[in-house]
């Protein structure tokens, strides 16, 4: 009874909330794509469709909105990566031999894409992508406690039903997904309460991780742990924590769970345990598939269809989500959906290394969770085939839209600190002489950029600089007017003119080893905000 209140509830707050905004229905909506409340309160609840509730008054709320912002910067790429995906799958559906299973899938992709749109366009502060984790991390965390009650009744559904028609190692990848969320968002909690909430969620999925006896799962655990060690803040206090979760993880590993993971590397007779060896055969027939057409593929969902031609039991999978997408859809499918993940670890990645003290901290946590947790989900994948799993996709839209925030946060920096003038100031000089005397002059703005709007941005180490596609034109405005200009002429009598947007040149003379006056070297002046 308490799943069905819950979900009536849920659903009629994203409803009611997308009229405020279709982030809020996007919210509710990842909610219950995590839950699933029809698999996890089946006894209560049956059809209901309350996804499709919630997700027609988001797009409804995002459609009257003129479908968001779609100014998204370094996000830009990633977002293309997905729709060129889609794209992709529905050209493969159109010459696939069996139209089924292909248009089947380019629906399932398309039921993850539109809500991925919709929060990417409606993300507009650090807060939204802060209530997006939090939503994952609590969703994930709650189902994983419901199998460890499970487990410790004595029965271990996650191992023998799964959840959700998936089997234990495609529920796996979704926890692993969230892993790397749960260590960071620990570490950016404002207060007490917060972190014992993340710290019993991280416990109920790395527990539920252990004994879903997913090796694939257990060792992209263990790389997460190590990315996460690699790009976390070098303080003592970030090392004791990070090594007093590790050593409970690992006194929670009882003996059956390593046994099992230890299987992964054994050889007997040159050859590995059954399912691993299975695997390396299953991808091998996958290999010979592929070169038929290195393109197009086979066709979207169509493996499946051929593994009764390679001696396979019908309908079998490959067991790899880049094995298996690169046999359906070729190198241009793999291409993208790969690129969709690596960029964004990519440039999650480099943010990280150019952030300055002005940017917000919570980008580089939220830049550290998405690296470390889609980490981990590349490896589990490469040991299922999963290509519809909602999580690892809703974790890339963290990265996405934190890519997104950085990317306005600093144009708007940029616009709020941009001066009516700019000046022309003396750098330090190599191989000229001062001449001792700085000049100025009033030059009306439009005449030097010319409709060119400046293009603010900041170096790593935090200094401004002024980037316009039109310096050379100052530059040569300023030479051709500076015999109008008197040696004596002070600052402030460019700067009194408030008739106009001005642009304050201050040019330095120096002396060329001829003893001319050269205004116009590179050296002999440097942008700096007024």
């Amino acid at each position: 009874m308490k799943g069905l209140v819950f979900t009536w509830l849920l659903t009629v707050v994203g409803v009611s909330s997308s009229i405020v905004s279709p982030f809020y229905g996007f919210i509710a909506y990842v909610a219950l794509a995590i839950l699933k409340p029809d698999s996890l309160w089946e006894h209560s609840i049956s059809g209901g469709r309350f996804s499709l509730i919630v997700a027609m008054s988001m797009l409804l709320s995002w459609g009257f909105r003129g479908c968001g912002n779609w100014n998204l910067g370094r996000a830009r790429g990633i977002t293309l990566c997905f729709i060129g995906f889609w794209i992709w799958a529905i050209l493969g559906a159109l010459t696939a031999d069996v139209p089924g299973p292909a248009w089947f899938f380019v629906e399932e992709v398309a039921r993850i894409l539109l809500p991925f749109l919709v929060g990417i366009t409606s993300i507009r502060s650090v807060s939204d992508l802060r209530k997006l984790v939090w939503v994952i991390v609590l969703c994930e965390g709650y189902v994983c406690f419901e199998m460890n009650m499970w487990y410790f009744r004595g029965y271990n559904y996650l191992w023998h039903v799964g959840f959700a028609g998936m089997d234990n190692n495609s529920v796996a990848i979704g926890f692993v997904a969230v892993l790397g969320l749960c260590i960071f968002l620990f570490f950016s909690a404002e207060n007490l309460l917060q972190r014992v909430v993340v710290v019993v969620c991280a416990a109920f999925i790395a527990h539920a991780i252990q004994f879903s006896f997913s090796r694939g799962a257990m060792l992209a655990a263990v790389l997460t742990s190590g990315i996460c060690f690699f790009i976390m803040q070098k303080t003592t206090r970030h090392y004791v924590l990070f090594g007093g979760g590790l050593l409970l993880a690992l006194m929670v590993a009882g003996p059956q769970v390593r046994e099992r993971f230890l299987q992964t590397f054994e050889k007997k007779d040159g050859k590995y345990e059954a399912s691993a060896q299975s695997r390396l055969d299953l991808w091998k027939d996958c290999y010979t598939l592929f070169k038929r057409d290195p393109i197009m593929g086979c066709g979207p969902n169509h493996w499946p269809l051929h593994a009764e031609s390679f001696g396979w039991t019908p309908y079998k999978e490959a067991h790899s989500l880049w094995v298996q997408t690169a046999t359906e859809m070729g190198i241009p499918g793999i291409s993208l959906l790969a690129g969709f993940y690596v960029l964004c670890i990519w440039r999650c990645f480099w943010m990280l290394r150019s952030l300055t003290p002005e940017d917000d901290p919570l980008l580089a946590d939220f830049a550290r969770m998405t690296i470390a947790s889609l980490c981990g989900f590349g490896v589990a994948a490469q040991f299922v085939s999963l290509e519809t799993l909602e999580i690892p996709y809703y974790v890339n839209l963290v990265g996405a839209g934190t890519l997104m925030l950085h990317s306005r946060q600093r144009r708007e920096r940029g616009r709020m600190m941009e001066p009516n003038s700019y000046a022309i100031a003396e750098p330090a000089t190599t191989g000229f002489s001062n001449a001792g005397f700085s000049t100025a002059m009033n030059v009306d703005a439009a005449d030097v950029f010319s409709n060119a709007e400046p293009r603010p941005s900041f170096d790593r180490s935090g200094f401004f600089n002024v980037e316009t596609e039109s310096w050379a034109t100052g530059s040569t405005h300023a030479a051709d007017w500076r015999d109008q200009i008197q040696p004596g002429d002070q600052m402030n009598q460019a700067l009194d003119d408030s008739t106009s947007p001005s642009l304050t040149v201050a040019l330095n003379e120096f002396e060329t080893s001829d003893g001319q006056s050269d205004f116009s070297h590179p050296d002999s002046r440097v942008g700096i905000l007024n």
